[in-house]
């Protein structure tokens, strides 16, 4: 079924290039990457070299990546086994404000180990709060977690500021970044960001759904969540998913070498959307507006909930959402949303466009046509 996807930092079709890649992975190359027969040693080198593609795009070497069942494991796993590897030094955890749910429910978990937790805040203007973090900060944390680019609003956070405070405040923690929706939109190294972890994930970059990576830095011990075997050193236990690791391994190169042209083109649709947005009379919602990941814009719907334009955009063929996919099944405003200063009746306003590289002006056009049909239509009821 056809339709203009502007939900890309939910999801996105797999690359031409990707699922080439894989194909053979899914039929001929049946090698369990563990087996030492011929087949074996085949998926054991296509799994070595989509490490080398994913450790690459972030910077870092091959031994540095943990490959994941997706985004969401890695955060938990950054969160919880980081935390638990530390324990000794201390049982403070600190938080960013907008976390994804992975990040936010794992640290909760964790308060019923011992561990603390205190979770940042925004400022007036909705950008990252430093003062504030940095009063958190103690000599007994052990793990600060903060994202790089907000799934919902695309604020981009000052990570490499924080990382320099946590240093001198806390100089045992660990800074763990999710920044899943930042690779291939901005440029991302992780010694340039100072972070000691960091999570991806394929399916937004391209790639298939099910497939992650968490990337450490050198020294930086973790522990594991899935025990058993001694796949991915030890860290996750499990068979690995050739194809999908190929798939993700394509996806990372491409989405590393494109990054900068990719950023331009995103600059170009974003002001397209914007415009014509403002055309409209629709409210953009930018909080931290100095510093934005370009494919992702928030606005605020007038008169009918959020909710109600997004299935009267669906049934014309157009794709957004309310927030983050991962809670799109909870009615209660999601902390990221109160965190950035939304009561419950903004946050039930707020609708979500994501653009990726791939989608045309034309795409840009017809979704505002079909903006101002549903607008005009609500605004009869």
């Amino acid at each position: 079924m056809d339709c203009i996807n502007l939900d890309h930092a939910a999801s996105g079709p797999l690359k031409a290039e990707v699922r080439q890649a894989m194909q053979p992975w899914l039929g001929e190359c049946w090698g369990n990457p563990s087996s030492v027969h011929r087949m074996g040693l085949a998926a054991r080198e296509a799994v070595d070299r989509a490490r080398v593609q994913v450790a690459r795009s972030v910077g870092a070497e091959s031994d540095a990546v943990t490959f994941t069942g997706g985004g969401s494991e890695a955060n938990n796993m950054a969160v919880m086994g980081l935390a638990r590897a530390r324990r000794r030094g201390g049982q403070h955890i600190v938080c960013g404000p907008t976390e994804h749910p992975s990040v936010q429910v794992a640290a909760m978990a964790l308060e019923e180990e011992g561990f603390e937790v205190s979770f940042a805040r925004l400022d007036a203007w909705g950008a990252l709060d430093l003062e504030h973090f940095a009063g958190l900060l103690r000599e007994s944390t052990v793990l600060v977690t903060q994202m790089l680019v907000n799934n919902i609003f695309g604020s981009i956070y000052p990570v490499a500021a924080l990382a320099r405070l946590v240093r001198q405040a806390a100089p045992q923690a660990v800074l763990h970044t999710d920044a899943v929706q930042a690779l291939g939109k901005l440029d991302l190294r992780m010694a340039e960001l100072c972070v000691d972890a960091c999570t991806l994930s394929a399916h937004k970059i391209g790639g298939p759904k099910g497939v992650g990576a968490l990337i450490l830095a050198p020294g930086v011990n973790c522990a594991p969540l899935i025990l058993g075997g001694g796949q991915e050193s030890a860290r996750r236990a499990g068979t690995e998913n050739v194809a999908g690791l190929v798939g993700f391994g394509v996806a990372a190169a491409q989405a590393a070498a494109g990054q900068a042209e990719n950023l331009e083109r995103l600059n170009f649709l974003r002001g397209l959307l914007a415009e014509g947005l403002a055309g409209l009379g629709i409210e953009t919602y930018e909080p931290g507006a100095d510093s934005l990941q370009p494919s992702i814009m928030a606005v605020l719907v007038p008169g009918a909930p959020a909710e109600v334009w997004l299935h009267h955009l669906d049934a014309l063929g157009v794709c957004v959402s309310t927030g983050s996919a991962c809670q799109a099944n909870t009615r209660d405003l999601p902390p990221a949303l109160a965190a950035a200063g939304l009561d419950a009746d903004r946050g039930r306003a707020l609708l979500r466009f994501s653009l990726a590289p791939e989608t045309t002006a034309d795409e840009i056009e017809l979704a505002l046509t079909a903006l101002r049909e549903v607008s005009q239509g609500l605004a009869q009821l």
